[in-house]
């Protein structure tokens, strides 16, 4: 599981948890004016998790990111609303993530 901490005026910062929410690496800050897949291409992390067969559970800001990185389903404008299956799938997506959530609170 993997977040970021992005802000305009506060560092952008990646972290990894395991399984169980334990805080796994946290990646160097980069200005906070930096998007997340940008800052996840820039500091190796998304070949890092490809690389090792990692499959990681992240949030909409890492969508195109590729490789064993997943992320929610995202409804576009003029679009129309996700199905069913994709609001199931977006739900079991979030309790995943929740775990790594935790871990950005310590």
């Amino acid at each position: 599981m993997t977040w970021s901490v992005l802000g305009a005026a506060s560092p952008n910062w990646h972290g990894l948890a395991g399984p169980v929410g334990r805080l796994v690496w946290a990646s160097p800050a980069l200005p906070g004016a930096v998007h997340d897949v940008t800052a996840a291409r820039k500091i190796g992390l998304i070949d890092a998790l490809t690389g090792a067969g990692v499959k990681t559970f992240a949030d909409r800001g890492y969508q195109g990111a590729g490789g064993t990185i997943r992320t929610p389903f995202k409804r576009h404008r003029r679009r129309p609303w996700l199905s069913r299956g994709q609001r199931d799938v977006n739900r079991s997506h979030a309790r995943v993530r929740v775990i790594a959530g935790a871990a950005s609170r310590l």
